[in-house]
């Protein structure tokens, strides 16, 4: 028999045998042992993340921002072209001479004109990768030489639809020859990069009356005509040009969306740095940072 005497406490002896826990009493504070004995864990230091997170998320909000100014600027100048458009397509009809007697400015666009002279068959223009209400094709710029003898005016006869196996033709349907009297509105001239304005034989992708007065042996008027009607009628398959869409566009939602993403980034940095937080209160009160352990530390 063993010299060995094991001491029963009272809590011990109120315990049944089947009740004991398995080791004996001592193996019933395994648990809280343990968590008393856990070393902390080490605190480090957070501010330097912050730092650089907060850093982060101020460069990329900036661009968010700006980029949603950017929408909300580009919705402004749509709404000033739709109300250009809106004020001057339905104004009566006067001769281009009475408008066409300077540089071309945002405010004389869409006005309804009238001309009458000679189209200059041997100088036309076609315009490739055109778009007209959805469909794609090309357009035909022509001269036209006023009856009265004064400068000369560039005329978009219309746009004509090719599918997308079509090649661009060479050479544009002819006009009406002799007089024509046309009508039509009033465009500025299209600005682009030298290579997009330049006519590279009679061919360019926008229309820029000072790019193709270089390539004509007279001068012209800056500005075109978009035109509506002429008569005699043309043949070709010509069709007449579309108003461009008076809506918003989709600029406001756009907008919306880079100003969302800003406030998402601030408030992903505020729930970083209450994370961050959360562990180092755990960690200085020896509590694991999982879900049991912040349970035992709400019961306390």
């Amino acid at each position: 028999m063993s010299d060995r005497t094991v001491v029963q406490t009272p809590a011990d002896a109120d315990l049944a045998p089947d009740e004991q826990p398995p080791g004996g009493a001592a193996a019933g504070t395994t648990e809280e042992q343990t968590n008393a004995e856990e070393p902390a864990r080490p605190v480090r230091p957070l501010w330097q993340r912050w730092v650089a997170l907060i850093l982060f998320v101020a460069v990329m909000g900036t661009i968010f921002v700006n980029m949603g100014d950017w929408q909300l600027r580009r919705l402004h100048q749509r709404r000033a072209a739709n109300a250009v458009v809106i004020a001057n397509e339905n104004r009566p009809v006067v001769p281009f001479q009475q408008i066409f007697t300077a540089p071309i400015g945002k405010a004389n666009e869409w006005k309804p004109v009238s001309a009458t002279g000679t189209f200059d068959a041997a100088h036309q223009y076609i315009v490739r990768y055109r778009d007209n209400g959805g469909a794609n094709g090309y357009e035909v710029v022509t001269p036209l030489i006023p009856s009265d003898g004064s400068m000369a005016v560039l005329v978009d006869r219309g746009f004509i639809a090719t599918d997308n196996s079509s090649a661009i033709p060479t050479t544009a349907p002819p006009p009406p020859s002799g007089q024509v009297t046309l009508t039509g509105r009033v465009r500025r001239s299209e600005a682009g990069n030298r290579a997009a304005i330049t006519p590279v034989d009679n061919q360019m992708r926008l229309v820029n009356a000072y790019a193709i007065a270089t390539t004509l042996p007279y001068p012209v008027r800056d500005g075109y005509i978009d035109q509506l009607q002429v008569t005699p009628a043309q043949t070709g398959g010509f069709q007449v040009k579309v108003l461009p869409e008076l809506s918003d566009g989709p600029h406001f939602w756009y907008a919306v969306q880079w100003f969302m993403f800003t406030g998402i980034g601030i408030a992903g940095v505020v729930v970083f740095i209450r994370g961050d937080l959360r562990e180092r209160r755990a960690a200085r009160e020896g509590v694991p940072p999982t879900p049991q352990g912040q349970r035992r530390r709400r019961r306390r």
